[in-house]
């Protein structure tokens, strides 16, 4: 919750200055640690402003086509502290045409589904694991995924998951308020798309972790003016 996540920097920020003879190397990892919960902080109260905005039905969408590595490009910067401990893998090469399609969508709210994702993916992965971002076209519609090396999602859980206020771990000691993945759903399904959780391929024994998958549709780009063609 908020109150947890404002204790967990009000310490840190105490530990910081509390002992001027702490050498440097400790000073670093305390300021690490609020610069972090600060990032996480800051999406709990952009989350909660969204939510209201989505709930009011006063969102207008600010739709344009463009290309989904550049919002992929922000929401890695903006998640930058949070995501520093694991190797992060961007696969987003469309093997069938080498290039992808324009996609429309409003940037701003896709880029909180990437941030709220791979905070999720953050939180719930060891340090030192992976976690990866990739795209595919299946028919009308591309699929985006965001996956990691946790130990998965509980039993029975992954569609509740993205209802408000419900956590991936009961009672967990994980800072959050249960809004991420509600926001999510709400973004994806006012762009016309879907959004669900499952586990790792279980054929794969060493496989592990927990996959969030959505789609957007594709539709038909507008046909740029043969004056502005590249020739």
């Amino acid at each position: 919750m908020l109150k947890q996540q404002l204790g967990v920097e009000l310490k840190t920020s105490e530990q910081t200055g509390k002992n001027s003879r702490q050498n440097d190397e400790k000073r670093r990892e305390y300021v690490e640690i609020l610069f972090e919960q600060s990032i996480r902080m800051k999406n709990h109260v952009v989350n909660l402003l969204d939510m209201a905005r989505l709930q009011s039905g006063k969102v207008k969408l600010n739709k344009q086509w463009q290309m989904l590595e550049e919002v992929v490009g922000t929401a890695l910067r903006t998640m930058k502290q949070p995501l520093i401990k694991h190797l992060i893998v961007v696969d987003l090469a469309n093997t069938a045409t080498g290039d992808w399609p324009l996609i429309e969508f409003d940037a701003v709210l896709i880029d909180r589904v990437f941030c709220n994702l791979l905070d999720n993916a953050a939180k719930y992965a060891p340090e030192g694991s992976k976690i990866s971002i990739n795209a595919r076209i299946d028919q009308q519609n591309m699929l985006v995924s965001v996956a990691d090396e946790g130990a998965g999602l509980p039993a029975n859980l992954e569609n509740q998951l993205f209802e408000k206020f419900t956590r991936g771990e009961k009672e967990s000691a994980k800072a959050g308020v249960g809004l991420g993945l509600s926001i999510c759903k709400a973004i994806i399904e006012a762009h016309g798309g879907k959004i669900w959780a499952s586990n790792k391929s279980a054929s794969n024994s060493s496989a592990t972790g927990a996959i969030f998958t959505f789609s957007l549709p594709l539709g038909t780009p507008p046909k740029l003016p043969a004056d502005e063609s590249v020739s």
